[in-house]
């Protein structure tokens, strides 16, 4: 299958499907559109694309008339937004991969507004961080375009896998995953940083060890503060997306709205300047609960 790739999005989860789908066999152009690209930083960015082989354009429109493939890769809070603007601009039969991590609801109504205008929805749900897996990253397909998108992808080199023709069942397992594995990031952060408060950690460390052997506890709390210290604001807009899951099946939402609260009050302070000098990639736990405790005033 030829087409034209167009990257809605362009951060980092959006450049890496970006530059790792150029020069596939039966990829003709990769072009983008992002909001940064009209910004005060505009013209960084499109060199920044330029420089990875992307084109960047003007326009949602502009990539519309350009795109037979477009892959939306925004912000959760986005998702609908975003979906609704390329159904205005968008031309008959092209495809559009949506994989936003939203619930259901939210992708059956994105999709009812793709296909309205002649285009062909497929929701994908991605299963674990993107970056250590570039674009082979574990991901669910659904919709009636499910099957046959998952095997031009799969021959591009990339993991997806069809789960129904259904839509909304690909990001019900997506998001339950999430309040599990997102809310085990919160827990971890409160639980830690009051162990250290106390100076209780090398008490309460080994019994998690000792209950869950096949975690290294130690190492898992770092890679959690460095995640949601990275990436928390984007991990609390998944959580209430997340938590829209837990309401349209019935429930309250109690823990998942809780860990979208966590996740954000990390983010915040991350944006304010606590985690500074801290190298993300090496720190330890310890380092990241000493600054929570710290702006904490303790």
């Amino acid at each position: 299958m030829n087409v034209t790739l167009g990257i809605i999005g362009l951060g980092e989860v959006g450049g890496i499907f970006g530059r790792g789908l150029l020069g596939k066999e039966g990829v003709e152009a990769v072009y983008a559109w992002d909001t940064k690209f009209a910004g005060a930083d505009g013209a960084a960015a499109r060199e920044t694309a330029k420089a990875a082989g992307i084109e960047a354009v003007d326009s949602m429109a502009a990539l519309c008339a350009k795109a037979t493939l477009l892959i939306s890769a925004v912000t959760a809070s986005n998702t609908l937004a975003v979906a609704e603007e390329a159904a205005r601009h968008v031309r008959a039969g092209t495809l559009f991969l949506d994989l936003n991590s939203a619930s259901p609801g939210t992708k059956k109504t994105a999709a009812a507004a793709l296909e309205a205008a002649g285009a062909r929805y497929v929701e994908a749900g991605v299963m674990t961080s993107v970056p250590p897996y570039g674009i082979r990253v574990p991901m669910l397909l659904g919709g009636k375009q499910a099957q046959s998108l998952a095997a031009t992808l799969n021959g591009w080199g990339m993991d997806a896998k069809p789960v129904s023709e259904e839509l909304g069942i690909a990001s019900a397992i997506k998001m339950s995953r999430s309040v599990m594995i997102k809310g085990l990031e919160a827990l971890v952060i409160e639980s830690y940083a009051t162990a250290r408060f106390y100076g209780v950690e090398d008490h309460v460390l080994p019994t998690l060890q000792e209950t869950f052997p096949q975690i290294d506890w130690t190492k898992q709390g770092a890679y959690f503060f460095s995640r949601v210290v990275q990436h928390g604001k984007r991990r609390a807009e998944e959580m209430r997306e997340s938590a829209r899951t837990v309401q349209e099946a019935g429930f309250d939402p109690f823990m998942t709205s809780a860990t979208a609260e966590k996740q954000d009050w990390v983010a915040r302070l991350a944006r304010e300047g606590v985690f500074e000098g801290l190298d993300l990639k090496t720190a330890p736990w310890q380092d990241y609960a000493d600054r929570l405790l710290k702006a904490a005033g303790k």
